[in-house]
């Protein structure tokens, strides 16, 4: 992301922070493992101290001296870890497996409590936002919060005119958007490109405003032209072939953060037959009934087995993952994303999947977990989140075991914390 952009966003973020009432009192989480989502190891032994929804202090029991009106929470033998933030995630209309079915507050709110009952707490919606997200970002900063955080992007940018991809982005701009969104593959060749030339238009009218560019993409080619161009964000894998150095080179020169969304992957095929995770008790406690009925009838599994896209995406999924681990051997920053949101990639629990996938392609649990954190936070350009460090937002969640040593671990969430306030479950 260019230095111009990532200010920007920073500028929002400071503008807003510290708008609204503050909580009363002072908490103290006393005795656990915390995870605090920068490049320090694990602290044994931690206190965690809240104060008007902010980390007040944090270090090891030892060396913490705690307020005297602080309320004392044990967490001994527990794992404390910052909440999650899903770098490209979608908080709209869908309803079911209804895709254009209520774009009201209460809809998107519900997606946003979903999402943190799972221990997601920051969504950066890439797409689709309308009036009512951009509302619900802008009422967010304040102590009392107790649903996931949003991010807008507004309308994805979509056209072969320069002017029209400019006029779009202006739109969006006026409207207070985060990111500007676009995509510049060809959904396996059945809609046409948009130009370069236009793409350059989109870039250049973004940087003009200020925002960064977050870009769905395919193949490696549109990669490497995406960085030539200066926009900031892979909002996807690269699926047709593995990166080469001369990608690797560019983008770690860059700085642009890489966000697989695996799972978009595992959604695009993994209906043709009865998932794995349809058994697991962490999907079922959220899942609907019906749903998952109607995702099981034999007419829509013979569909998607038969389909070439599906086929097509599932071979897409093994360059993805091989991309993955070369990225990271790279140090390539890598933002966890799902692309959630749309029927059939299920808000919260694939965000959990997405962790496992991005260990089964190389990644130690504690760096997939920065990558959900810190490296998140700060690939979206949002500098009071993704970390517990003195000053930033007190979210987070409690686990009853260590995801360091199995990231499975992650499912093991008792409660979550937005702002020092605990999520209802």
């Amino acid at each position: 992301m260019s230095t111009t952009v990532r200010l920007s966003s920073l500028l929002f973020v400071l503008v807003f922070a510290w708008a609204g009432s503050a909580n009363e009192g002072t908490l103290a989480f006393v005795g656990a493992t915390i995870i605090d989502g920068t490049a320090a190891a694990p602290l044994s032994d931690g206190v965690l101290v809240i104060s008007d929804g902010r980390v007040r202090s944090v270090g090891p029991r030892s060396a913490v001296t705690l307020p005297d009106d602080v309320e004392i929470i044990s967490v001994e033998g527990k794992t404390i870890m910052p909440g999650l933030i899903n770098a490209h995630g979608h908080v709209g209309a869908t309803v079911g497996l209804d895709a254009n079915a209520d774009s009201s507050t209460e809809n998107l709110l519900r997606q946003l409590r979903l999402y943190a009952r799972y221990g997601i707490t920051t969504v950066n919606s890439l797409g689709g936002d309308e009036a009512a997200g951009f509302t619900l970002r802008d009422e967010q900063y304040r102590a009392d919060l107790d649903r996931a955080r949003l991010f807008v992007a507004g309308s994805v940018i979509a056209g072969n005119d320069a002017q029209s991809v400019r006029d779009q982005v202006n739109r969006n701009a006026d409207r207070g958007a985060n990111f500007i969104k676009t995509r510049i593959d060809d959904n396996l060749g059945a809609t046409p490109k948009m130009p370069r030339a236009v793409f350059d238009a989109l870039v250049d009218q973004a940087h003009s405003r200020r925002l960064p560019v977050a870009v769905h993409l395919f193949y490696l080619d549109d990669a490497k032209y995406m960085l030539k161009a200066d926009a900031d964000l892979i909002a996807h894998s690269i699926r047709d072939l593995p990166v080469d150095d001369e990608f690797i080179d560019a983008v770690s020169a860059k700085r642009v953060c890489y966000i697989p969304t695996l799972t978009r992957e595992i959604s695009t095929f993994v209906y043709g037959s009865v998932p794995e995770f349809f058994s697991d008790p962490y999907f079922l406690k959220e899942a609907d009934p019906a749903v998952l009925e109607a995702l099981q009838t034999p007419e829509r599994m013979s569909r998607m087995a038969a389909s070439r896209s599906a086929q097509a995406y599932k071979a897409g999924l093994e360059v993805a993952m091989g991309n993955v681990g070369a990225l990271h051997a790279a140090a390539v920053p890598i933002a966890m994303g799902t692309d959630t949101g749309p029927p059939a990639r299920f808000q919260g629990y694939f965000e959990h999947l997405e962790l496992q996938l991005m260990v089964d392609a190389g990644m130690s649990p504690l760096d997939a977990i920065r990558s959900a954190t810190g490296i998140a936070a700060d690939c979206i350009g949002m500098s009071d989140l993704g970390t517990l460090e003195p000053g930033r937002w007190a979210d987070f969640s409690v686990l009853s075991a260590d995801p360091t040593e199995n990231i499975a671990n992650t499912k093991t969430i008792e409660s979550v914390y937005i702002a020092g306030n605990r999520v209802a479950d």
